[in-house]
């Protein structure tokens, strides 16, 4: 689970950056509030940190990921259904539902994952 999710939140880091760039088709339009074209940019920042601390085993990835993947489902959904005013499925729509099923997924596993990651202030070198 936790090799899923590293690889998951790399994945979210190169979109929010294509994002940032704007060589992603279907990223922010010009009319996208500041405050959610903020957010997505953030995690240009924050994907990438959750999967690094993940890949160390570090707890703060797991709280980190859970955070992440839970307000992105958020913000994803505020963008296509209260910004996007088309009718019907759409790509972002799928994409959206995606991001909530993968945030349901970790935030529900994440009990089991935590007992095999190194705990803040506990961590002690092998010698």
């Amino acid at each position: 689970m936790v090799f899923a999710a590293v690889c998951v939140f790399a994945y979210g880091g190169f979109v929010h950056l294509g994002d940032l760039l704007g060589v992603r088709p279907g990223g922010p339009s010009p009319s996208t509030p500041m405050w959610l074209v903020w957010y997505f940019t953030s995690l240009t920042v924050f994907d990438p940190l959750a999967a690094l601390l993940l890949a160390l085993r570090r707890l703060e990835g797991l709280l980190l990921g859970c955070v992440v993947l839970a307000s992105d489902a958020v913000a994803n959904g505020y963008a296509n259904y209260v910004l996007d005013t088309a009718p019907g499925i759409t790509p972002g729509r799928i994409g959206q539902a995606f991001i909530t099923v993968l945030a349901v997924a970790f935030v529900a596993s994440a009990p089991r994952a935590a007992p095999w990651l190194h705990r803040p202030g506990r961590f002690r070198p092998v010698r």
